[in-house]
């Protein structure tokens, strides 16, 4: 059942993804106070969830890394309501298996690449934060607030230090 998000007209989510094993310790500060954490992926190790759901409650999808028992209850795409939009949450967008636009969803949140990215592409915002976990191939290692605020989202990527 798609996770639902409507009690209130604004929200604040920290979006991260690609962790790969490593949950660094500013990840709380900045996610400190968000209503969700949305991790899409490649988490690695439990202990990094269970981390963040001291933090905020996780919606958590499973990445092409992600093996395992625990890994196996983590559904490979899932959906959610968030204020006034709908999202669509999975690893690597390589395997949408819809037509976001056409399925109803404003929001499509990914990872895989390590490349932090927002593009909009017909009426659809696409997000991925980057990646959180060690840095690799060139890549700044980041994580991204989203501010939905009534019908309106301001997605950020912030950049860390490695």
């Amino acid at each position: 059942m798609p996770e639902k998000l409507k009690d209130k007209k604004n929200y604040v989510i920290g979006v991260i993804s690609d962790t790969h094993g490593l949950l660094r310790p500013e990840i709380a500060e900045i996610f400190k106070g968000v209503d969700r954490i949305v991790h899409a992926g490649d988490i690695d190790r439990p202990a990094v969830l269970e981390a963040l759901k001291e933090i905020a409650p996780v919606i958590a999808v499973q990445g092409n890394m992600d093996r395992g028992e625990w890994a196996d209850t983590l559904p490979v795409t899932e959906a959610a309501t968030i204020g006034s939009f709908s999202l669509y949450l999975l690893h690597n967008l390589y395997t949408l298996d819809l037509d976001p636009a056409a399925a109803g969803f404003g929001l499509v949140i990914h990872g895989h690449t390590h490349r932090p990215s927002v593009e909009e592409k017909n009426g659809v915002l696409f997000l991925n934060p980057g990646s959180a976990g060690p840095p690799r191939n060139n890549y700044p290692v980041s994580v991204a607030m989203l501010y939905v605020q009534g019908k309106s989202m301001d997605p950020r990527i912030i950049f860390l230090e490695e």
